[in-house]
């Protein structure tokens, strides 16, 4: 199963963010946008908790700030550090803690196929714009989380609580179930497959 060790590395060393963790190869789509606003679909080659290498036909400056929204990762800042023939590298600008939650991200990315998340091909993933969200179960008890992976079936939400395997739980106005649990959370199954409409209020 593989794993960022150097999570582990302690933050006050003098290294940069950006060569303390080591890259992984990762599939993970999304959409960027430039500082003009321009915005253009992209992917990434690799990633590491400090720095991002994308594919993308946007061309952007060297030190040029940008916004990314990935799947199953959310939101992203950074400034561009170097050009290639079909993308860009950026570093990430975040805190000590924002990546340790990318170190966790990125390994449950990477042994996804190993955790036995829910994967149906039948219904693409989805990049929210808005992450932000809410947990509700049964005897009304609400939880904030964060969207980490959206299809019309199904997401994967970062919470603090890990409600049992099962669980009917709400996710904003989408009626789902608890199907498993994971490092940062847990997945859930919605009910019914939803609209795209209905997820309107993250996209």
């Amino acid at each position: 199963m593989y794993s960022f060790q150097s999570a582990q590395t302690p933050a006050k060393q003098a290294v940069p963010a950006q060569r303390t963790f080591q890259r992984v190869s990762v599939n993970v789509a999304g959409r960027l946008m430039l500082a003009t606003h321009e915005e253009f679909p992209c992917s990434v080659v690799d990633m590491s908790p400090g720095d991002v290498t994308f594919a993308c036909f946007g061309r952007p400056r060297v030190g040029e700030r940008v916004i990314a929204y990935l799947d199953h990762i959310g939101r992203l800042e950074g400034t561009v550090l170097s050009l290639s023939d079909d993308g860009f590298a950026m570093s990430i600008n975040a805190t000590d803690r924002k990546r340790e939650k990318l170190a966790a991200q990125l390994t449950w990315i990477a042994n996804k196929h190993e955790l036995g998340l829910p994967e149906d091909r039948r219904h693409d993933r989805l990049a929210p714009r808005n992450t932000r969200a809410e947990i509700t179960l049964d005897d009304g008890r609400r939880y904030e989380c964060r969207i980490m992976d959206l299809s019309l079936s199904g997401a994967a939400v970062d919470l603090d609580v890990r409600p049992s395997i099962g669980t009917p739980v709400r996710l904003g106005s989408m009626r789902g179930r608890v199907v498993r649990h994971f490092m940062e959370g847990v997945a859930i199954e919605f009910n019914s497959v939803q609209s795209r409409e209905a997820l309107t209020e993250f996209l």
